[in-house]
């Protein structure tokens, strides 16, 4: 009897973790992100999330200069970063203007080009949408990324991305107004955070 001899394996590390986050089984109401070459799974969100969720979507839809599509829960796919896999991230909320019709024509997972905006409010995990999240999206070129911290009673908007951050930042407390440029070009009201 003779052995055959096989080919060493040639997927590395990356490869098959792609292949196993794709092919993960999520319990019905939670959601997988692969975050800088980690899996996360969340729990479905609570009330005062999706609050916060709708009360943006309300503004930039009825107030934007440009018209806006919006799309919750859209899974995005950005550039790979550092030594990690290519991300796979659910914004809470994205935005994209209305002439590129983005959403209609995807897979589950889309890439960013041409996303105007991606929102986040956080959850039990807040330092994810503070920092990794903020990451993965100036890495991917989105414009904008409003970051709603119910832990600090904040909003913030983060703009020009350059690398793997945001170079301009902007802060208000809830309560107060915080302008969204162009395309959007309106004061974003807080009052209904509190």
């Amino acid at each position: 009897m003779s052995a055959m001899a096989h080919e060493p394996l040639t997927r590395d590390h990356d490869d098959v973790l792609l292949e196993g986050f794709l092919a993960l089984e999520t319990p019905e109401g939670f959601r997988a992100e692969l975050i800088e070459g980690e899996i996360v799974v969340t729990a479905p969100p609570d009330g005062y999330h999706e609050n916060h969720i709708n009360l943006i979507v309300k503004q930039v839809i009825r107030k934007s200069a440009a018209e806006m599509d919006f799309s919750g829960n859209r899974g995005l796919t950005l550039p790979r970063g550092g030594l990690c896999v290519r991300n796979h991230v659910i914004p809470d909320a994205t935005f994209a203007p209305t002439g590129l019709q983005l959403f209609c024509s995807t897979e589950s997972w889309m890439p960013c080009d041409g996303v105007a905006m991606v929102a986040e409010v956080t959850s039990t995990k807040p330092d994810r949408d503070r920092t990794a999240k903020r990451h993965c999206y100036a890495r991917g070129g989105i414009p904008l990324y409003l970051l709603v911290d119910r832990e600090k009673s904040d909003v913030t908007l983060f703009g020009d991305p350059e690398g793997a951050d945001y170079r301009q930042h902007v802060t208000v407390p809830f309560g107060k107004q915080l302008d969204l440029p162009a395309p959007f070009s309106f004061a974003l009201e807080t009052t209904d955070f509190l």
